[in-house]
C-alpha cells in the first residue's frame, strides 16, 4: 500500500459559524456539505482534491498546525488578501531544504496555517526570499 495524498483533515473549532466565515470568506473554500446534527462542516479544498472539515466542540483542544500546497503566484495572492482581511501573517520565508516557499498565520480558533508553495524547479535557494 502507497499513501498518495492527503484527502480530507479535520479542525476542531469553537464556533461553528465564526469559523466558517474565516475559513469561506477569507480563504475562499466552497461548502461541501453541512451536518447540523454534528455541528460539522465540510468544505472544499482544491475542488475535488481534498476536504477540510470544521468541527465544533464546547471543550478545549490543543492549538494545530496545517499546511496547504498553493502554487507560487497564489502564494503572493494569499498574502495580498490576508492582509486586506486584517490577517497578520509571517512570511514568505523559503525554505531551501524542501524546497519551496511559506507563508504562516492563524485561524479564529488559533490554528497555526501555512500556504507552501513547492519550489516548481527544484533550485534550492532563493536570492528573494525572506
Amino acid at each position: 500500500m502507497l499513501i498518495r495524498g492527503l484527502y480530507e483533515i479535520a479542525i476542531p473549532v469553537r464556533q461553528l459559524q465564526k469559523a466558517e466565515s474565516f475559513y469561506r470568506d477569507v480563504l475562499g473554500l466552497e461548502v461541501g456539505l453541512r451536518d447540523e446534527q454534528r455541528k460539522w462542516l465540510f468544505l472544499r479544498a482544491g475542488g475535488a482534491a481534498g476536504m477540510i472539515v470544521l468541527q465544533e466542540y464546547a471543550v478545549e483542544f490543543p492549538r494545530y498546525h496545517f499546511a496547504f500546497a498553493v502554487s507560487e503566484p497564489d502564494l503572493q495572492e494569499a498574502e495580498a488578501v490576508l492582509r486586506k482581511s486584517g490577517v497578520p501573517a509571517r512570511g514568505p520565508i523559503f525554505h531551501g531544504w524542501m524546497p519551496g516557499t511559506s507563508l504562516y498565520f492563524e485561524d479564529v480558533d488559533g490554528h497555526e496555517l501555512e500556504f507552501f508553495a513547492p519550489r516548481q524547479d527544484g533550485r534550492k535557494s532563493d536570492a528573494s526570499a525572506s
